[in-house]
């Protein structure tokens, strides 16, 4: 069973059917039992890192976040899941993010001619072996839709990179959390690779 963390950010359903049509078990909840008792959690989301940050604390999934992480199972972040599971973000000053990983989210310069929000497709680059990129060749397109984006403080957790107006960090790993910018669930064939690859990481933990 796959938890999919409902904190009212949006992007929830898509992600469901995208799990549905790998024939996976899902349940969308905030029950903390419930996401606890999962064999693998995705935090989706979408929206402002502040009001979304209000949200996990309002609904006391702050905590359980954490235990998930603390128990190793297996989390995937998702485009404002993968930026709330840092320390901080120029979209909300002074508002503190989960903390999992260190490192900061900021803005996309206003530069080039580049249209911010960033919102297409990019390419992939990989500067560490990634489990949610196995078998997946360089280069490959993802879909993105965001303004701000990640520098991860520590570069060996990084697992792919793509350029929009700067280097932007737009997938990390560490033990059993993972994190994608973009959107695998918007992503086509390689999205729905990137989605079974964590599906296999959950089958492995699972044995």
């Amino acid at each position: 069973m796959i938890a999919i963390i409902d904190y009212d950010a949006g992007n929830i359903k898509s992600v469901e059917k995208a799990l549905i049509a790998l024939e996976e078990q899902v349940v969308v909840t905030r029950n903390p039992e419930e996401i606890l008792g999962a064999d693998g959690v995705i935090l989706p989301g979408v929206g402002a890192f502040g009001d979304a940050m209000e949200r996990l604390e309002s609904y006391g999934l702050v905590e359980t976040i954490g235990q998930v992480a603390e128990r190793r199972i297996p989390l995937l972040g998702i485009c404002l899941g993968l930026q709330l599971m840092f320390e901080s973000s120029e979209e909300s000053p002074g508002v503190k993010g989960l903390g999992l990983l260190p490192g900061r989210i900021i803005r996309i310069p206003d530069e080039g001619g580049l249209k911010v929000p960033h919102i297409g497709w990019n390419n992939l680059k990989f500067p560490n072996e990634g489990r949610l990129f196995r078998d997946l060749p360089e280069d490959s397109y993802v879909y993105f839709v965001h303004s701000y984006y990640l520098q991860a403080r520590e570069e060996e957790i990084v697992t792919a990179t793509t350029e929009y107006g700067a280097l932007i960090h737009a997938s990390v790993e560490k033990d059993n959390i993972f994190a994608c910018q973009f959107h695998p669930e918007k992503s086509s064939g390689v999205g729905r690779k990137i989605l079974q690859n964590f599906i296999a990481v959950i089958r492995d933990v699972g044995e």
